[in-house]
């Protein structure tokens, strides 16, 4: 009786997606050079589509995912998406991490009127300088996350400080932005020095030696991942950490504090997800779902591919459609849930509320971990209306 209830369940699902063509998401991605980000991020959006699928897909049709990999290249990943646009006649863009790629696939977007969702690129330039109506940005900007952690950074002693970021888009974005808030709150700092490694080619000692030469109070430190581990083992050798306070962006994310285990520097104020400390029902309800289907806890590239899809689900049963006009829309103002709560995108600079944990670094049972955390809710953190219309194009509010 059971084996027949199942099958009749089945084709009852099969007649519902028979009743039209599949909604196809074109999702593009640096999965072969940011695996630790990128894998709990595929796995992520998959859980969302398997679970959409099972209740009946949208407007009554299965939703397919194309992924395509762009190695981290801007090029690539325009052919990709001229290529999913095109031949595969996807109706959505989905996804990106780095910010000059993401920047890409904005300028894509524009220019074919094709709807692009940016998970992960952090950027400001992809909703304000660089902003337009096709795209939108799900993951706290690098303002955003500045913002967040300026709050803790102001309250430092710290007069005197210098930077070490990556000498890319995302980098030059949060340095400008944390150099702004921070001034703003504290006049009288001043930033003595700055360290602009290439991405993935950090030069630790070289480094630290320039940074300790202009004698900071702090550092603000945007790397991560193989970069991170190479200033946190340089700067623990060397006795830097934890005698210079450090301010740094994301490196309370499991994706990297996996990574650092044991030699993770104690004290630092950072953005993160400590999953493992997260009682929310939301969060539980999800966190969950991905350990039953992956057998692992998930991180933060889990919860943004996850919410990446709710995000565009939620547009398409909003707009009952997937034009991409109409989605347009529906996205402005839309309100969804992520694992972390409820978010909408804002009308004016169509940037997410979605926010992040801020806390400090510890080390528990030899692994590193989020301590003394609490949950800035990204819509506290972006700025007024009237400084997103300086820095956004007229164009991309139309």
């Amino acid at each position: 009786m059971k084996q027949i209830v199942v099958v009749g369940l089945a084709l009852a699902a099969s007649a519902v997606f028979a009743q039209g063509a599949p909604i196809r998401i074109g999702e593009i991605n640096s999965y072969s050079t940011m695996p630790q980000f990128t894998q709990p991020y595929k796995q992520g959006w998959q859980l969302a589509v398997e679970e959409v699928n099972a209740a009946g897909g949208l407007l009554g049709r299965k939703v397919e995912v194309i992924s395509r990999d762009d190695a981290g290249k801007p090029e690539e990943a325009l052919r990709h998406a001229v290529e999913l646009t095109s031949k595969e006649q996807v109706d959505v863009l989905a996804g990106g991490f780095l910010s000059n790629v993401g920047l890409a696939l904005a300028d894509h977007a524009v220019k074919n009127k094709r709807l692009f969702v940016a998970s992960e690129p952090l950027t400001d330039a992809i909703v304000w300088d660089k902003g337009n109506r096709y795209t939108f940005r799900l993951r706290p900007s690098t303002y955003m996350q500045a913002a967040m952690l300026v709050e803790e950074a102001a309250k430092l002693p710290a007069k005197r400080w210098a930077t070490i970021a990556p000498n890319y888009e995302y980098g030059q974005s949060a340095v400008a932005s944390f150099k702004e808030l921070l001034k703003a709150k504290r006049p009288d700092v001043e930033f003595v020095g700055e360290q602009w490694p290439a991405l993935g080619k950090l030069e630790a000692g070289a480094t630290l030696s320039a940074i300790m030469n202009s004698k900071p109070d702090a550092i603000f430190n945007v790397t991560f991942a193989a970069d991170l581990a190479r200033l946190v083992r340089e700067g623990n050798q060397r006795g830097i950490f934890p005698k210079v306070p450090v301010v740094s962006m994301l490196s309370g994310e499991p994706e990297y504090l996996d990574v650092l285990k044991d030699e993770t520097p104690k004290g630092w104020i950072v953005t993160g997800y400590p999953w493992d400390q997260i009682d929310t029902r939301e969060h539980a309800s999800f966190a969950t779902n991905y350990y039953k289907k992956y057998n692992e806890n998930p991180k933060v590239g889990s919860v943004v591919g996850y919410a990446t899809m709710q995000a565009i689900f939620e547009a398409i049963r909003k707009a009952k459609s997937t034009d991409n006009e109409k989605l347009v829309i529906a996205l402005r103002g839309l309100k969804f849930s992520t694992p972390f709560g409820p978010a909408e995108f804002r009308a004016i600079d169509q940037q997410a509320t979605m926010g992040a944990y801020v806390g400090k670094l510890d080390v528990r049972g030899g692994k590193g971990t989020m301590v003394q955390w609490r949950y800035a809710d990204g819509k506290v953190y972006q700025p007024t209306d009237a400084y997103v219309k300086a820095r956004r194009p007229a164009e991309a509010m139309k």
